[in-house]
């Protein structure tokens, strides 16, 4: 019986400074950066380390999904901005002879702003190589019970290094990348379903309603508006009101990546010092059994969504 092949797919890493410029050229859609743009983004990865370890997590993630679902599944990974493109393992796939494909962003929230541009990879892919095996898209996954599950352990489990303090002496911020603000006059759910993830994960620590609050971050240099309120000024409003600990749970990210590594382990942390509060991020979900678990249980349950005719291979169902 030929394997049914998940395609798992992230947002993709340059793997050096060289590569800073085109890889940014690739996110803008073949335009080039600006000068000051590119010394900018330079000298942020030149600040973590020249790279980050994305491309790494994604393929062990890979690892770990393909150990919990066994022999009947084999899984790829593609990239949107990067090498491995979605394109590649795509074409992978087909000379593979897969009939059916399972693909999965590795971002539990669902926006046509972020979301829809890999389903749009994967269509593009299948027409240039003329495909006709069936693909069932996963749209999100946020209130999978694993993926909450995940995100509580690693709460948990920073909440005890703040010595002895217990959640009602620490404030919460919860956090997931900043999307255009035009997103909201189409009614996109990506707010609605990261509040239902902050509840139902605060509803398992027993969190205050005043113990935690959301925050986006990592807006882009677009010139439009963007969601807010902002992750640094949140950061300011939490010292305000006299919050001395804050625990940073970036729940729209399941990797460490340059918003991780960079916007909350250094803008972050720098605030927060200037400010005087004692900031502890959760650790990435990255390869944690937990979060695999829940990668592959959504896989598994996807698998009995109804599937397309080969001749209409683009399906979208929610997981």
């Amino acid at each position: 019986m030929n394997p049914i092949a998940v395609l798992l797919m992230a947002y993709g890493t340059p793997n050096s400074l060289d590569e800073v410029e085109a890889y940014y050229t690739d996110i803008r859609g073949g335009r080039k950066p600006s000068p000051e743009l590119l010394r900018e983004l330079k000298a942020r990865y030149a600040r973590i380390g020249g790279k980050t370890p994305l491309l790494e997590i994604t393929l062990a993630q890979a690892r770990g999904v393909q150990d919990a679902l066994g022999d009947a599944y084999r899984v790829y990974v593609g990239m949107k901005h990067w090498h491995p493109y979605i394109a590649q393992a795509v074409e992978e796939i087909a000379r593979a002879g897969h009939t059916r494909v399972i693909a999965l962003a590795l971002a539990p929230h669902y926006s046509r702003f972020s979301i829809d541009g890999y389903i749009q990879r994967v269509r593009a892919a299948l027409e240039k190589i003329g495909g006709t095996f069936d693909v069932t898209f996963v749209e999100s996954w946020n209130d999978e019970p694993l993926y909450i599950a995940s995100l509580v352990e690693r709460m948990q489990e920073t909440r005890a290094k703040f010595q002895g303090h217990d959640w009602q002496d620490i404030h919460v911020i919860f956090s997931a990348h900043s999307l255009p603000e035009r997103i909201l006059q189409g009614g996109d759910p990506y707010p609605r379903e990261l509040r239902e993830t902050c509840e139902q994960v605060a509803a398992q620590l027993g969190l205050n309603e005043n113990g935690w609050r959301f925050a986006y971050q990592s807006a882009g240099r677009t010139g439009e508006p963007w969601l807010g309120p902002d992750i640094l000024d949140t950061l300011g409003a939490v010292a305000q009101e006299g919050h001395a600990r804050v625990m940073i749970a970036p729940v729209g990210f399941v990797a460490d990546h340059l918003e991780i590594l960079y916007d909350i382990d250094v803008e972050c942390a720098e605030r927060a010092r200037a400010l005087g509060i004692e900031m502890r991020r959760i650790p990435s979900a990255n390869a944690t059994p937990t979060f695999l678990q829940a990668v592959a249980a959504v896989v598994a349950a996807s698998q009995a969504a109804p599937w397309d005719a080969p001749a209409a291979p683009t399906t979208a169902t929610r997981s």
